[in-house]
């Protein structure tokens, strides 16, 4: 009896199947359709078909036809070329931009909301590093979300959020105006990236806990500098093994993401993707309060249902913006051909 394929060849392969089977699927629901567009002709064809069931066929033609048509552009998005990154997990970044403690406390509403977001799709949410603001929300929160796939959904919402809303503290009631910045990476293998023991350096600070509670803990903190690029990445939870993990896990997707960022603006230098170009400086969303509403400005997509999307429900908005991406990837196959 000959033994299977090695446990690594296992998951490639298994990986490529779970690729195909949507194909597959399409391709035999688009041949199934054109057999019974054909059979529908020829019963036109057939003068010997009778008035019911011409009149049936006549009816019936457009719908297959529709049909048709419908599943010939699924199968082209299927086949698309595939964002290697898109079946990852993702890091996730959250900075209050400007607006001071408002924009903290957006950047907590933000994180939230991604976090119920996650929640509802199965996602793991684990807390890597956080700046708390002063009056709650965060200056700045890391996190990583695991789940197949999470990249995917979640990448078109890098960039500048803006919010419109009248501040808890505001005694006149008047609309403020501020912003948080997101940056969502893909979560790194080490596989993916490797980073040189020379290239680093680490330093280990004391951690600095809120009211002295920890005054007599060793020094945890830790801060490491990746050489090369300039990059600085620091975890202060309260075990510096850990810290040191979870530093390394988003120094290599930031390796990761700068190179996926190169070879896609190499590789669309002369282009713009629709959503946008992923310049997080970019503002691409706005939160209107008052008025209940969140209008993504790439897509041009206003919905009057900020309550829910708050509440983790952005799914509309998140297949929206996919929907917008595929779409400029068909057309610009379309020029290519």
């Amino acid at each position: 009896m000959s033994a299977g394929p090695a446990a690594d060849v296992y998951v490639k392969l298994a990986s490529e199947y779970a690729e195909l089977q949507p194909v597959v699927g399409k391709v035999r629901e688009y041949e199934a359709a054109i057999t019974e567009f054909a059979g529908l002709r020829s019963m036109l064809a057939d003068k010997s078909t009778d008035r019911e069931m011409r009149a049936l066929a006549e009816t019936e033609i457009p719908e297959v036809e529709e049909r048709i048509a419908a599943l010939e552009t699924d199968i082209q998005i299927l086949l698309l070329p595939k964002d290697a990154a898109d079946e990852k997990s993702a890091i996730l970044e959250i900075r209050a931009g400007t607006g001071g403690s408002e924009a903290a406390l957006f950047a907590g509403d933000l994180f939230r909301m991604y976090e119920r977001f996650a929640s509802s799709k199965g996602w793991k949410v684990e807390v890597l590093s956080a700046s708390e603001g002063e009056a709650g929300g965060y200056k700045e929160i890391i996190a990583s979300i695991t789940g197949r796939g999470a990249f995917s959904k979640l990448k078109f919402e890098s960039g500048v959020h803006r919010v419109q809303r009248v501040p808890e503290t505001e005694a006149s009631g008047r609309i403020h105006t501020s912003a948080a910045t997101v940056a969502v990476l893909p979560e790194a293998e080490e596989i993916d990236v490797e980073i040189r023991p020379e290239d680093i350096r680490i330093d280990t600070m004391r951690s600095s806990g809120a009211g002295g509670q920890h005054v007599n803990t060793t020094d945890s903190a830790v801060r490491i500098t990746h050489l090369p690029t300039g990059l600085v990445v620091t975890s202060s939870e309260k075990s510096q093994h850990q810290n040191r993990a979870k530093a390394m896990q988003v120094l290599r997707s930031r390796l990761y993401d700068m190179e996926r960022q190169r070879t896609e603006s190499e590789r669309s230098a002369d282009r713009r993707s629709q959503v946008g170009s992923g310049d997080r400086s970019e503002r691409i969303r706005t939160y209107n309060f008052p008025q209940g509403r969140v209008t993504d400005h790439r897509i041009n997509l206003t919905l009057y249902k900020l309550d829910r999307m708050m509440e983790g429900d952005i799914d509309e908005l998140v297949d929206a913006l996919i929907s917008d991406y595929q779409a400029g990837q068909l057309a610009q196959l379309g020029e290519q051909s």
